[in-house]
């Protein structure tokens, strides 16, 4: 594949934002991705695009015109203001900068009837977008749920999640209805938004995918990253043999942005 012949995909940034005490590029926000998203994408038969928030709403509509189709990245909290609760604890606060220029991507993609896939804080964007909601910390909301996020196992953390029979991610895995997966996150999706469908659920109920597949208006995410579940890591780490590769998930999505 030539490069240009490749679909352009949008990738949403992470942002530090400006902090006077912080040594590199003090007082200064930061936009950025993590390397394995772009990877991910590249080796899927996409080019990412850096989203970056230009504070310019011609110029971000001409951008997201320009491509085939939008990525959400993971990252900080969706704060709770985007979904009409306040904090339950100030370390769940959020960034509702970071959820404001999201959803506006969010909106700009679907009017211009580009695909949309969510990854981890993606989906839980999306949700808020749509009108759903979310638990601001799953073990703190939900009794006798397993730890979906442990700092210090990280990315070695993980489960198995049933899929719904005929979903787009059960057809990524050749209509398997389980796949194991990494679990990175304290937060979910409550209450999924009006007109999707819940394709994913671990063991404990908590949501992991939803997908509303309507022409025009394609928007899929998953709670995983499976940007980090790349073929050699899941052929080599014991912590990683149970889980399922996440390439089939950005070929696919490739894939839809090219026939979008």
């Amino acid at each position: 594949m030539t490069d240009s012949a490749r679909p352009l995909i949008g990738v949403s940034c992470n942002f530090m934002h400006a902090d006077p005490d912080r040594a590199l590029f003090r007082g200064k926000t930061l936009q950025y991705v993590e390397a394995r998203m772009a990877k991910a994408v590249w080796r899927a038969g996409g080019h990412p695009v850096l989203l970056v928030e230009l504070d310019d709403p011609a110029a971000i509509e001409a951008q997201v015109r320009s491509l085939d189709g939008l990525l959400l990245t993971g990252g900080a909290d969706v704060a709770p203001s985007s979904y009409g609760e306040t904090p339950m604890q100030p370390q769940w606060g959020g960034d509702p900068i970071r959820d404001a220029y999201e959803i506006d991507l969010i909106r700009r993609a679907e009017a211009a009837g580009r695909p949309v896939l969510g990854i981890c804080r993606g989906v839980q964007v999306i949700a808020a977008a749509f009108g759903g909601t979310l638990y601001q910390d799953i073990n703190t909301q939900l009794e006798g749920t397993l730890v979906h996020r442990d700092w210090h196992r990280y990315d070695q953390l993980g489960h198995d999640v049933r899929l719904s029979p005929d979903s787009w991610v059960s057809r990524v895995y050749g209509g398997a209805d389980t796949i194991g997966v990494n679990s990175i996150h304290h937060q979910s999706i409550k209450e999924p938004p009006p007109g999707f469908e819940v394709t994913a659920v671990a063991p404990d109920g908590v949501l992991e995918a939803i997908e509303r597949l309507e022409h025009g208006r394609w928007v899929v995410g998953v709670q995983w990253h499976p940007e980090w579940l790349e073929a050699d890591r899941v052929a080599t780490d014991p912590d990683a043999a149970s889980w399922n590769e996440g390439g089939p998930i950005f070929e696919a999505f490739v894939r839809q942005c090219s026939e979008a």
